[in-house]
């Protein structure tokens, strides 16, 4: 394909991307007022978030697999009507239970879109051009994942109501599918097909339990319960069923096992996990400290998040752009990973009292980070790999940076909730006032509290989300041995290599 029909469909590309995050993102600050509006729980509350999440990480293998059996457009196009079904669902949905539905639904949309992308690219062409176009996807994944919390408390304000949310992505999803059928023109490679339907089923269930347990633990049960036990028992040995499947039983494995032989693929899927960590972390409860430490509107906590998305729009593009024309990678991603570490260190010391100016300074160092990292991850592996395999390589990257995020989510959030609700209780205690609500995780309205307990919750949450950052840094300097354990492998200039990849 030539540079303008690859721009051609890329357009296409880049919108049904902008569709799958915005997905996820775009409900944040309708949240409060859907559950509401919808007389549901906190355990709803948390699932209307969590089962996307969930469904997209558990599917996005499967459909990476999918990509190496048939067409690739036929693909991304029906992963862009399973989207706009979803939406279609969560959007009329009379109760929480059928809200919940439709965001599962959208979540497998969502997930095929994720990986089916990258693998789009990769066919289109050599890994030396790749870096050129993957700069574009990760700034529209950014975009998308940190500007989801401004377009959705705009629409959530409009005449549209927080219904609005689910109509936003369709029109995006209708122009990508036009543009996709218009432009995107590969050759369909057809051989048998062998799809591993067991495998795939156990990799779904150990992964679905196992984010259950992590994402409602400590508030819909204790994490030391009976049903902490048999949830974790439960995902393991699913897990370990569907790797012994993976291994020896399936003919054509969802996730071939034989691909980590690779050192490149084992650390580049490792460190995409804790980058996950860290990126899911960065975009999710910044947006909850501007609202809730900090006292800003939606518009103005959305509009905070122009430091990191210009930073990792920047860094995305260039460091695209220059290892397309020098052909080295591994500097861009230790130097991403690096700042990823000083970005979140800096968070750390973040609370009520730190000025705006030095949080958004320090949210543009993560997005900097972020921008030079997360798409170099996938283009080390493709590059790894035969062409066969690249399906699956990479949406086996995209599966463990989704799950990293989904774990990161769950497990900080949990430490978000609990430390918030300890400060305010120690705090009210000590001033003679019991008040058993702030208990809870649930995120109280500040403009309804008395001046005193609202500026003890603005102080707790502040520090809280200080703190979740330093937990984050463990994971994000982890992530930085991986890459500097990587070797460097100079970019192919074709689309497949011969000597390529792992052995068979």
């Amino acid at each position: 394909m030539t540079h303008r029909e690859v721009m051609e469909a890329l357009s296409g590309l880049l919108l049904a991307m902008f569709v799958a995050m915005l997905s996820s993102t775009v409900v944040t600050n309708a949240l409060p007022r859907i559950v509401t509006d919808l007389e549901g729980t906190q355990s709803g509350y948390t699932w209307v978030v969590v089962s996307t999440l969930l469904a997209m990480t558990a599917t996005t293998p499967i459909w990476g697999k999918l990509a190496d059996l048939f067409s690739k457009k036929m693909l991304v196009q029906s992963a862009l009507v399973i989207y706009t079904v979803g939406s279609l669902i969560a959007a009329f949905a009379p109760s929480m239970g059928v809200l919940i539905g439709g965001r599962v639904v959208q979540g497998i949309g969502v997930g095929g879109l994720t990986a089916l992308v990258q693998v789009v690219i990769a066919s289109m062409v050599s890994p030396r051009e790749r870096g050129r176009y993957s700069g574009y996807i990760g700034a529209v994944f950014a975009a998308a994942t940190v500007s989801g919390p401004l377009i959705g408390g705009l629409v959530v304000d409009s005449p549209f109501g927080w219904r609005g949310c689910f109509f936003v992505g369709l029109p995006f999803a209708a122009f990508a599918f036009y543009v996709l059928q218009r432009r995107l023109h590969l050759p369909v490679v057809r051989r048998d097909v062998s799809i591993d339907y067991l495998g795939a089923t156990l990799i779904m269930g150990g992964v679905s339990v196992l984010l259950i347990w992590v994402s409602l633990a400590g508030s819909s049960f204790a994490w030391a319960s009976t049903t902490t036990a048999l949830l974790v028992v439960s995902g393991v040995v699913l897990v370990v069923a569907a790797l012994y499947v993976e291994a020896y039983v399936a003919a054509d494995p969802v996730i071939p096992l034989r691909l980590f032989r690779d050192r490149t693929v084992a650390l580049a899927t490792a460190a995409s996990a804790m980058v996950g960590v860290a990126m899911f972390a960065a975009t999710v409860y910044l947006s909850q400290y501007f609202q809730l430490s900090r006292g800003l509107s939606p518009t103005a906590a959305g509009l905070m998040s122009i430091a990191m998305v210009g930073g990792l729009l920047v860094s995305s593009i260039a460091s695209g752009r220059i290892i397309s024309a020098t052909g080295v990678w591994k500097r861009w991603l230790v130097g991403g990973m690096v700042l990823v570490v000083v970005g979140l260190v800096l968070l750390s010391t973040i609370d009520a009292e730190t000025p705006l100016v030095a949080v958004g300074v320090f949210m543009a160092v993560v997005g900097v980070g972020l921008g030079a990292t997360m798409q170099n991850l996938v283009l080390a592996v493709q590059n790894n790999v035969r062409l066969q395999d690249l399906g699956a390589a990479s949406s086996v990257v995209a599966f463990f940076r989704s799950l990293g995020g989904s774990v990161g989510v769950s497990v900080l959030g949990a430490i978000l909730s609990t430390q918030v609700s300890d400060t305010v209780r120690t705090g009210l205690a000590a001033r003679g006032v019991t008040q058993t609500e702030h208990e809870s995780s649930s995120i109280p309205d500040l403009s309804a509290l008395p001046g005193p307990v609202r500026d003890l919750y603005e102080h707790a949450f502040g520090t809280a989300v200080g703190h979740i950052y330093l937990v984050a840094v463990p994971f994000a300097i982890l992530a930085l041995v991986c890459v500097l354990l990587i070797k460097e492998v100079p970019l192919r200039t074709t689309l497949d290599d011969a000597v390529a990849g792992p052995p068979r």
